[in-house]
C-alpha cells in the first residue's frame, strides 16, 4: 500500500468516525469464509458497516480527530475489524445473536457509544441493553400520557357517576 493510498484510508476512517456516534471495534479472525459471508450479511441487513481495518491506519485516523479516542488504544492489537451502526445497541444484539449460532466470534474488542467507551467482551450484555434515541423518547411520551390518561379516565367515569346521581335526584322530585 503506498502512502498515498494510506493517506487515503485514514482520511476515509477520520470522516467516518467524525460522522458515527457510535461504533464497535471486534476480533473477527479465524472465522470460515462462509461464516463471515454470513457475518457480513447480516450486518447488511441490519444497516451496520462492517469493515476489517489495520491497526496503525484506524489509530492514526482517531489521533487525526483529538477526540478523546485514546482509550481504545490498547484494544488495536492483533486483526481488528469496526462496525459502523446508527443505533448504538444494534451491533450488540447483532453479535450476541450471531454468537448463539456455536460460533466465539467476533469478539468485541471495544465500543465507542456517544462519547462513552466500553472495552472488553464482557460489555456486550451492557451494550445490549442500552435504549435507542427512539425508545427512549417513546418511554417519556408514554411516561408524560399516562397521568394524563388517568385524570380523563377519572373525570369520564365521574361524569357517568355524576350524571346517574342527578338523574336520581330528579325523578324522586
Amino acid at each position: 500500500m503506498t502512502r498515498e493510498e494510506k493517506a487515503l484510508v485514514i482520511q476515509e476512517l477520520a470522516d467516518k468516525l467524525s460522522t458515527s456516534p457510535f461504533f464497535y471495534i471486534t476480533d473477527a479472525s479465524n472465522l470460515p469464509v462462509e461464516t463471515i459471508n454470513r457475518f457480513r450479511r447480516l450486518c447488511y441487513q441490519r444497516g451496520v458497516e462492517f469493515k476489517v481495518v489495520k491497526n496503525t491506519l484506524l489509530q492514526k485516523a482517531m489521533e487525526s480527530l483529538n477526540d478523546g479516542y485514546s482509550p481504545l488504544f490498547p484494544s488495536l492489537k492483533g486483526p481488528t475489524s469496526i462496525m459502523f451502526a446508527e443505533q448504538g445497541n444494534i451491533p450488540a444484539r447483532l453479535l450476541k445473536e450471531f454468537r448463539q449460532g456455536g460460533t466465539e466470534k467476533p469478539v468485541l474488542k471495544a465500543a465507542y457509544i456517544d462519547s462513552a467507551i466500553y472495552t472488553g467482551d464482557d460489555q456486550l450484555d451492557a451494550l445490549t441493553s442500552i435504549k435507542s434515541k427512539e425508545e427512549l423518547i417513546a418511554g417519556i411520551i408514554f411516561t408524560l400520557q399516562s397521568p394524563a390518561r388517568n385524570v380523563i379516565s377519572a373525570l369520564q367515569s365521574s361524569g357517568g357517576k355524576l350524571a346517574g346521581i342527578v338523574k336520581t335526584l330528579q325523578e324522586r322530585n
